[in-house]
């Protein structure tokens, strides 16, 4: 009880510090470490997603996507388990979207479907290592210009709705809410889940933020861990962590730029559970470093 109590608390915490999401990325390359706390293990994951906006007619638009994931765990301590199953898992996710403008107003309305792998390939794939998703979304985004583009106010950009997957042990949709406000030329914000922050712009190139960030994976193991001492087998392993920091971001062009977020976890765990989300083995829950770094292409 006190767990989930903690988890839920930096949950909303991670989700009412002011910051700006990031929700117009059409192609993005990242690295992301992790040294664990004590030195003796760390985390690396490298990450590339691409989207394609196909429009319809003027209104409504169709949306391809695509993202790819690799994490490795390296395990330098001894484990009452076999480490080598779990050192690399991956995941590959493919999804299309369709967004319709709500005529006579700033509304759309967004849905999703897609399908995700997500193991550690062990062997040939399985039923378990495939994941469903589903998403629905209200978004309300504001120029406050005139036909002219001359501004009238100060833009911003609401987005709410649910999302769901077929993840083992979460039979419920998650929440997403997410609000950017623009308040001056230098100064912006948004709060929201999975990021938020609190962004200063010295000139249109380059740009500093303040960010809190919640972060995580899931992975199928193809073949049940058996940890000593235990009575359950690993089925599946996790990894959350909310995190604070700072970050810089610079425009080469008025659509790429480089980005670097570092920072340090304030909740971090990785653990091993079964499909029924009972622990098995928690691999670390120590606070550590992180640091994100990567080049994107957005609208």
């Amino acid at each position: 009880m006190k767990k989930n109590l903690l988890i839920f608390c930096l949950t909303f915490f991670a989700f009412i510090i002011t910051a700006k999401a990031q929700t117009t990325d059409l192609a993005r390359i990242e690295f992301l470490r992790i040294p664990f706390s004590n030195g003796n293990q760390s985390l690396n994951r490298f990450r590339g997603l691409a989207q394609l906006p196909i429009p319809l007619n003027e209104e409504d638009f169709l949306v391809i996507g695509g993202e790819y994931r690799k994490l490795d765990l390296d395990f330098d301590d001894r484990f009452p388990f076999e480490t080598s199953t779990i050192e690399s898992t991956q995941r590959i996710e493919t999804t299309v979207g369709y967004i319709r403008k709500i005529r006579n107003s700033n509304w759309r309305i967004a849905v999703k479907t897609g399908m995700r792998i997500a193991s550690n390939f062990q062997t040939t794939l399985g039923s378990d290592d495939f994941i469903f998703l589903s998403a629905i979304y209200a978004i309300n985004d504001v120029k406050n210009t005139d036909e002219n583009g001359v501004a009238l106010g100060k833009p911003y950009r609401i987005i709410f709705g649910l999302i769901y997957t077929t993840t083992p042990g979460r039979g419920y949709p998650i929440p997403l809410l997410n609000y950017f406000r623009e308040i001056d030329e230098n100064w912006s914000y948004t709060a929201g889940v999975p990021k938020s922050l609190l962004r200063y712009s010295f000139n249109e190139k380059n740009h500093l933020q303040t960010f809190a960030t919640l972060d995580g994976f899931f992975a199928n193991i193809q073949e049940d861990i058996v940890v000593e001492g235990k009575n359950r087998v690993g089925q599946n392993i996790s990894m959350t962590n909310v995190t604070l920091g700072i970050g810089y971001e610079h425009y080469f062009t008025e659509h790429i730029l480089y980005y670097l977020y570092a920072g340090h976890t304030i909740y971090n765990e990785y653990r091993i559970r079964n499909n029924n989300r009972d622990d098995v083995f928690v691999i670390e829950n120590d606070n550590a470093f992180y640091v994100r770094t990567g080049i994107k292409l957005k609208i």
